[in-house]
């Protein structure tokens, strides 16, 4: 069985207390047969340490890009065209929109401004975007199709939207990832969404070191976990965890544009 963690954090994890190193945190997810993934950027610098800490592995890659929430006062769209062009990168983000916690007029103009500018460089060297939204339900999917995003393609990662939501995305050609959250018990709404998605849309991922599912809740997230994920997407969809494997590992490689024989 072959499982992807299609978002991760990996230079976030506590490697002082709980793993030695990457090494450490990669075993623990073969273990588990989560056998590659993909470590998300959430800042240009933190892009540029984060590959460095990991370096040249053939079970992970990585996107590039800048958290909705970690733009502050701009950033250079042109650095970040620059670093994207690298072939290790397979998608632009995390991007996006969250207005739970900025709401001032300026800061969103921000948000939308490199929330598009993602998705134009993505549509220039064909790389998915990797979208976030947090009470930006309509402006998220607005911008989506204003800028055509359907042309590069993309995932809503860590889904916790409605069945709507859903529809457009699948409409725009999108794919839906589904976190540890759809494990918790008050997300029933969530689980109904999940169980409608079709199995050839579907991602799974943990966004490690948050949002670990039952039964590891209150612990550090990391890639081993999404083992549960998938275990419990595959009792939704009424499918053998081994169909729920291959049919999120397809997905994930036809998203990225890897070739699924690196994937074996």
């Amino acid at each position: 069985m072959f499982l992807v963690d299609s978002h991760c954090h990996l230079d976030s994890l506590d490697y002082n207390e709980l793993h030695s190193g990457v090494d450490s945190v990669l075993e623990k997810a073969r273990e588990r047969d989560v056998k590659f993934m993909l470590a998300v950027a959430t800042t240009l610098p933190g892009y540029r340490s984060m590959t460095q800490l990991i370096g040249d592995r053939p079970d992970v890659a990585f996107s590039c890009g800048v958290h909705p929430l970690n733009i502050d006062d701009g950033y250079d769209f042109n650095e970040l065209r620059e670093l994207a062009v690298s072939p290790k990168v397979v998608a632009m983000g995390e991007t996006g929109l969250d207005y739970f916690y900025q709401k001032e007029a300026g800061q969103l103009k921000l948000q939308q401004d490199s929330f598009r500018e993602h998705i134009r460089i993505g549509r220039e060297l064909n790389k998915p975007v990797i979208v976030h939204t947090r009470d930006a339900r309509q402006d998220t999917l607005d911008i989506l199709k204003e800028e055509n995003a359907g042309e590069c393609g993309g995932v809503l990662h860590c889904f916790t939207e409605d069945l709507p939501t859903a529809e457009f995305l699948l409409d725009l050609g999108f794919y839906i990832s589904f976190s540890g959250i759809v494990t918790f018990r008050n997300a029933e709404a969530l689980r109904e969404v999940a169980r409608y998605v079709p199995l050839d849309r579907l991602l799974v991922e943990t966004d490690s070191p948050y949002l670990a599912p039952v039964p590891h809740r209150g612990k550090e997230n990391q890639p081993a976990y999404v083992r549960d994920v998938a275990e419990y997407m595959a009792v939704l969809k009424g499918v053998s965890v081994e169909r729920l494997a291959e049919a999120t590992t397809a997905n994930f490689s036809r998203l990225f544009h890897i070739d699924s024989f690196s994937l074996i």
